[in-house]
């Protein structure tokens, strides 16, 4: 009876590792490569798959998403004979098991060193100004090699990206230094295009206000000269309508004729000759008034004139009366008699000196 149920026992167990081994359950995103006695049978996909049991093998499980790889610097020599470490990082696809698996024994190594040696073939054939300029660039060139030599592998590189170039440290002073000075550069050109700007402006505000101030100068002028020019309109036409007399405007004459006398610098007076025509006219009208006063056929009568006529000898001139002979007369357009006006002789202009 115990053997019996040692050999059910054994066989229990077996029925259940038989079908442990039969039944094979692949996650998405894997795969998993079956081989019969050594030699490979097909992929197995994402699911539940069934193997022979003892007979079929899982020689490996491939991951089928993209993978991100980064490898460590490399030292690299530009065309100017400079050293740089450089840091890659790729990002790959497994796109066929059964290649990754069997035409190389390890893709990472080998794509790590495909990746090295490219970069120091691109690398070499610059310099480092556009080594480290042309990132876009070197990253095409690796991506185009190692896609053309990874695709037979069954490997698919997606993006190769240089996290870091490294170039030696005195390389990296002399480059600062450079840079400082050329954005002292620029802030010094900056600075004077902005001084230049702000004097144009400046120099086109003073330009403008000097225009627009003569402007108002000018339109002040005409103005002025037009306020002139009506005021003397509306007295000329005052006078015309007032029908001034020639008494009026004899007495309108003389006093002006103090005006003309004013100033520290006046030492010789010339009186025009229309002065005489507006004292014939202003004395008529006061003879007039004296010849009513006395009545008709009497003789005028003449005060004793306050004006002075000087003398044969240079001496203070003396006053003119009726004791010195009486006056010459002029008889007026109205008839009457008045003292006869010599300006040349009534007014004469003594040096001050």
């Amino acid at each position: 009876m115990e053997p019996v149920l040692i050999v059910l026992i054994v066989l229990v167990v077996l029925a259940l590792i038989a079908l442990i081994r039969t039944i094979q359950v692949i996650p998405q995103g894997s795969a998993a490569i079956v081989e019969r006695f050594g030699r490979y049978t097909r992929t197995l996909n994402a699911g539940l798959n069934i193997v022979v049991p003892f007979v079929d093998t899982i020689r490996n499980r491939i991951d089928l998403r993209e993978q991100v790889v980064p490898f460590p610097p490399q030292p690299v020599i530009t065309q100017d004979n400079l050293v740089v470490n450089i840091d890659t990082v790729i990002y790959y696809q497994v796109t066929d098991a059964r290649a990754a698996t069997y035409e190389v024994a390890s893709f990472i190594q080998a794509i790590e060193q495909l990746t090295v040696t490219t970069l120091r073939n691109i690398i070499g054939s610059m310099d480092l100004e556009s080594t480290l300029t042309s990132r876009e660039v070197i990253n095409a060139g690796l991506r185009g090699v190692l896609d053309e030599a990874t695709g037979r592998w069954g490997i698919r590189v997606n993006r190769v990206e240089l996290k870091a170039i490294e170039p030696p440290t005195s390389i990296q002073d002399s480059m600062e230094k450079q840079m400082r000075a050329e954005r002292d550069k620029r802030a010094a050109v900056l600075t004077a295009e902005g001084a230049r700007q702000a004097a144009i402006l400046r120099a086109e505000g003073e330009k403008q206000a000097a225009v627009l101030s003569a402007e108002g100068e000018a339109q002040a002028a005409v103005l002025r000269a037009d306020g002139e020019a009506a005021a003397i309109r509306t007295v000329f036409e005052a006078i015309h309508e007032g029908d001034a007399d020639q008494k009026l405007l004899a007495y309108q004459y003389l006093q002006t004729l103090p005006e003309l006398a004013k100033g520290d610098a006046n030492k010789l007076w010339i009186i025009p000759s229309e002065v005489g025509d507006a004292l014939k006219g202003l004395g008529g009208a006061f003879g007039g008034l004296t010849g009513q006063g006395a009545g008709p056929g009497a003789a005028p009568t003449v005060g004793p004139d306050l004006t002075k006529q000087p003398a044969a000898d240079g001496s203070v001139p003396r006053p003119v009366g009726s004791a010195n002979g009486p006056r010459p007369l002029d008889t007026d357009d109205s008839g009457a008699t008045r003292p006869r006006v010599n300006p040349t002789r009534e007014y004469p202009q003594i040096d001050p000196e």
